[in-house]
This record gives C-alpha cells, structure tokens and sequence, in this order.
C-alpha cells in the first residue's frame, strides 16, 4: 500500500486528523518558544551540525575508541552487521542468562530490527516500559511516531485497551487515572524482570559511557533491578567525548518536546557490582548510507521528532502511512535509501516547503535530500510515467503551431466534455480540485488582436 493510500485511510477520520494536527503543532510552538529562549540557539545547531559531521568523517576512529574504553570499563561490546545479527546477539545472551523476561524502554533501533516479535517468538516476554509503547504494544500496533508513539490515539481509546488488558474501569478514559493504572501494572514487570533492554541516545567514545534520556524514568528503573543490561546502540550515536554532549543536551529535549531538558538524562558506564552490561553496536545500513554523498549528513539524526511536529503532511496523514519504522521527513529520506523500491514514493510525501530543515537541531539538509530522491526515476514507476508525460507535453510546446491547435482544441471540446469522463477514478488530481472555466481566447490571440487594433 502506498503512502497515498494508508494516508487517505487517517484522513477520512477528519475528527482524528485535526486533533492530531493541532497536537503536533502544539509541540512545534513549544519548541520555537523554548529555543527562542536560548540567545545562542543557532550557533548550537551550528556546533552540533559541526561535531556530527566530524564524528562521522572519523567514525572508524571514534568507535574502536568507543569499544576499548567501554571494555576497559566491564562492559562487554558486540558488533552487529545487521538487524538479524542484532536480535540473534540479544537472545544468546538473554539465553546464556536463563533470562525469560524482559524490560525494555523505548527503542527505535529495536523498532528497526524487529526485536520484539523476534524474542517472543523464543518463548520471552518482553514489555515495553514507556507509557506510549506500552500502549501501543498492548494494542498490537506500531508508533506512529519517534518520540510520541501514541500521538494517535484518543484517551478513550487508552481507556478501552487498558480495560482489555489491564482490568481498568470501564469507560473511564482520565490521563492521571490510566497513568496510575500503568504505573501499578508496570511496577511488577520490573521486579520481576530478568533482563533490561535499552537504546542509546549518545555513545561517548572518549568515556566509554551511554546516555539515555527518558521522561518517564523507566530506563533507570529496568537497569537498576535487572542483573543483565543490554543497550542496542546506533553506530552514528557516538561522538567525541562529555563536552559536546553538553551542546546536544540542550538542543533535543527543546526540539523534541519543548522543555528544557530531558527528566532523565542517565549515564551508563559500568555494571552494577554483580550485574552484567552489553553494548550491542549495530550497522544496518548505515554504512552504506555514510558512503552516499548526498545523503549521508542523514545520520546526523538525534530522534527529536521536530521534523514531523513542523510537516504538514505528517501532521494530516498520521504516521503508520509511512509504513517505514520512522515517519516523517527523516523517515522519508531513511526508507528510500535503505529499500528504494519499497519505499520510494515517501520523498514524494512532502511539499518542500523546507520546514523540516529548518527546525532540524544538527541542520540535516532534508528538503534537499527529498528532492534528490524525486529525481531518481529508476527507482519509481510514478516518476518514469511524469517523465514520459513531461516529454510529450515538451514536444508540444516546442512546436508552436502544433500547442496553439492543441491549446484551441481543448477550450472548445473541454467545456462540452460530461463531468464522469473528466473527472473519472485515474484522475487523481481532480478528486479534490476543479478545473478553471476555459477561456474562449487564448492570450495569445488576445495580445494579437490588441496589438492588431493598435496599428
């Protein structure tokens, strides 16, 4: 199903797309009042953009630096090529721990490898501890968005999931209550669990250390009871050491959410006394993305979300229309390059308006990078059609005579034309447009006749 198509399934519910609008525009004006707060707000975006781009021209360097600290430190370091490799490493070592269940906080790398379905399939269970994966893991679905996973969602819609599976009060849909209702239910997953999973916001190489910024607290809780810790890192996640985090730290919660700064801005750098940490580091792509000149500055991405707060056709269209496991302009540029079959008509989900670019907190250049994608034919059946049809359309007007017979023909057959054969199903255009009344004259046959009665 193509974006269009999922698209026109969210838009149908108008209630639905324009509370999700105006939620998501909300989040876009928190965020402009609290950079406009910050008198160094550009030249912050500016440092970060700088620190990414160097990090990635050096991310051989920064990784092996990244892996001898951290072992140095007692955390055991994997390498995965891919997400098959990824979820295989997870289970050895929750297999080699008799580990049967599992905390995990939010993810989008384990989003991205589809660990989930992959260790409940073994016989572990596995629970999503942000409030919003949960309740997107209970209903069977995916997020629909980086930070908001549940942005989708009605609070009724909550109150129903929760009766069906956490015995809430019936018809009860009050925020405080189904969060208190969560907390209990979530409380005895923690101290029950084997083993925490969680992802990396940022791999400081200098240290060894991981950060994970959460709102909710919940990666802290799963590290601090489970004996095994397991972070699912990135490879683009690492950067040179404390001092620039403190530059990033203070542009992604004001991007994201627009606070200030994360609740829980957590560093790992060692296991508990008698515990266990793994580092898994994982590829995925993403080398073959940093090799792509035109797109590898996508890897300077920190999964704020800005980017699809400020677009507005995430907004409208929701974002399981994406189909891709990240929405919006980022996830656009994201699911072309690693599947550009399955996923090339997402750069064409964007009206370049350069929004996204703008508010990007390390100045990713994704309007540009959605229009690259657009000028790649060979990889979308639409474009090959536009093009054979700008090429008829080209001939036509190359030849003067022939666009001002074709140009005649049309406003006197076209007013005549019935409604069904104009508008019919292939015309996609039409389905919300009209078509302008016809002129009888063409300009040029008006600038004619008036220059004729000037002589």
């Amino acid at each position: 199903m193509t974006h269009q198509a999922s698209a026109a399934t969210f838009i149908a519910d108008r209630d639905r797309m324009q509370w999700h609008d105006q939620a998501l525009w909300y989040v876009r004006q928190k965020r402009d009042l609290a950079s406009q707060r910050v008198e160094e707000w550009e030249a912050l975006r500016e440092s970060a953009s700088r620190i990414k781009r160097h990090t990635l021209a050096n991310l051989d360097t920064y990784l092996e630096r990244f892996e001898k600290n951290a072992t140095q430190n007692g955390i055991t370091i994997h390498w995965a090529r891919d997400a098959k490799e990824h979820n295989a490493i997870v289970h050895q070592i929750l297999e080699k721990n008799s580990a049967t269940k599992v905390v995990k906080s939010k993810s989008m790398l384990t989003e991205e490898c589809g660990l989930n379905p992959y260790l409940e399939k073994r016989g572990i269970e596995v629970v999503d501890t942000d409030l919003g994966e949960r309740i997107i893991q209970l209903k069977g679905d995916a997020p629909s968005h980086i930070v908001l996973p549940a942005i989708h969602l009605r609070k009724e819609e909550v109150g129903e999931i929760f009766e069906a599976h956490l015995g809430s009060q019936k018809g009860v849909s009050d925020p405080d209550y189904l969060t208190a209702v969560a907390r209990e239910h979530l409380r005895q997953k923690f101290l029950e669990a084997d083993a925490a999973i969680t992802g990396v916001n940022f791999a400081l190489s200098e240290s060894g250390s991981v950060v994970v910024c959460t709102n909710e607290g919940n990666a802290d809780m799963g590290v601090s009871l489970a004996k095994v810790h397991i972070a699912s890192m990135g490879i683009e996640k690492v950067i040179p050491s404390q001092k620039e985090l403190g530059v990033f730290v203070r542009l992604l919660a004001r991007s994201a959410t627009g606070q200030a700064i994360t609740t829980y801005t957590s560093h790992f750098s060692k296991p508990r006394d008698g515990a266990q940490m793994h580092v898994i580091i994982v590829d995925n792509g993403r080398s073959d993305i940093l090799g792509r000149e035109d797109f590898h500055n996508a890897l300077r991405c920190i999964r704020c979300g800005a980017c699809l707060n400020t677009c507005p056709i995430y907004r409208r269209s929701g974002g399981h229309s994406y189909r891709f496991v990240i929405p919006g302009p980022i996830g656009s540029t994201l699911g072309a390059l690693k599947a550009p079959k399955q996923y090339s008509d997402l750069p064409f989900a964007c009206t370049l308006c350069g929004s996204c670019s703008n508010v990007c907190p390390v100045k990713i250049d994704l309007v540009h990078q959605l229009y690259l994608h657009r000028q790649m034919p060979t990889q979308n059946s639409a474009m090959q059609k536009k093009r054979k049809i700008m090429r008829g359309v080209a001939f036509v007007m190359r030849h003067p005579k022939l666009f001002d017979a074709v140009g005649k023909t049309v406003r006197k057959i076209a007013p005549k034309l019935p409604r069904s054969l104009l508008y019919h199903s292939k015309n996609i255009w039409g389905r919300t447009r009209e078509l302008p009344d016809f002129p009888k004259e063409s300009f040029k046959e008006l600038y004619q006749k008036e220059r004729h009665g000037k002589r």
